[in-house]
């Protein structure tokens, strides 16, 4: 099943897209939240689609996409989780993951404008599988990980690269800016995904490929990645893991290459679907 959030910003619906059409499904779940998930909401929603499809209303067209998840608690990111960012970038693989967090604030709809901060010079798209969790977790083993897992979205985590790397302190501050962690158009429950490790996942700039990698390329798996957050911070919920970003980025390019107003970021992963930002500047509508 495939979850879906529509209409305007602020004001969306939870709804499906199953048997090859759109559904509103606001008649049987109030959002797709850290309620719905830990509530076994997921279950439910496949039950009841199955039990009483008159539930829920056929949507003719979707105007607007929201991201997918209501109001998660946090956005977990890992850093430099493909050898080939890490070697474009000047780093070093880690040793342990590198993690950071992106403002939910900065969560937009998957074809939402991308707007450039104020005195940023350095906007870079980044395209990232993004997990989303199914129940609370805390001191996960790596064996039981998957458990933990509701399903999976298409993200780009745009960052700001001055604000990121040359202002002092943590990564956060050039992650968190409003617009930047457009998330969506679906969430793709995790069995609907054959095989998470071999994912196709692409970026393009102007039409112009960028990054174009797969997900077996990871140095630090999902099962992994859950275990491992979970024994520094308890994951609720509808809480995302964002896994990284392969090579491609604008910081790795010579001379490097940034976003600016009018470009259009297209990105996809395979079985997630795509998402489509216009760049703007900021205080231009």
């Amino acid at each position: 099943m495939q979850l879906i959030r529509f209409g305007a910003a602020n004001k969306e619906k939870p709804g499906i897209y199953a048997e090859g059409a759109y559904y509103d499904a606001s008649a049987v779940v109030q959002d797709y939240d850290e309620d719905f998930f830990a509530d076994n909401g997921l279950e439910k929603l496949k039950a009841a689609f199955a039990g009483n499809k008159a539930a829920f209303t056929k949507l003719d067209t979707v105007e607007r996409f929201g991201c997918p998840v209501h109001k998660p608690s946090k956005i977990v990111c890992i850093g430099l989780n493909y050898a080939d960012h890490a070697k474009e970038t000047g780093a070093t693989p880690p040793a342990e993951p590198v993690i950071f967090f992106k403002a939910t604030t900065a969560l937009t709809g998957p074809n939402d404008a991308i707007v450039i901060p104020k005195n940023s010079t350095k906007t870079d798209w980044e395209v990232e599988l993004a997990v989303v969790i199914g129940k609370r977790a805390s001191y996960v083993e790596e064996a039981e990980a998957m458990d933990y897992v509701a399903g999976y979205c298409l993200h780009n985590d745009v960052s700001e690269r001055e604000f990121q790397l040359e202002r002092g302190g943590t990564w956060d501050k050039g992650k968190g800016c409003d617009t930047f962690a457009p998330i969506g158009p679906y969430l793709v429950t995790k069995e609907e995904i054959a095989d998470v490790n071999n994912l196709r996942l692409w970026l393009k700039v102007n039409d112009q490929v960028m990054q174009d990698g797969n997900t077996s390329n990871l140095i630090f798996k999902i099962p992994f990645l859950i275990s491992y957050l979970s024994q520094f911070m308890t994951l609720l919920p509808g809480d995302i893991i964002s896994t990284g970003t392969p090579a491609g980025v604008g910081l790795g390019f010579k001379p490097e290459i940034y976003l600016k107003p009018g470009d259009v970021v297209t990105l996809g992963i395979d079985g997630l679907g795509s998402s489509s930002q216009l760049v703007k500047a900021y205080g231009h509508s």
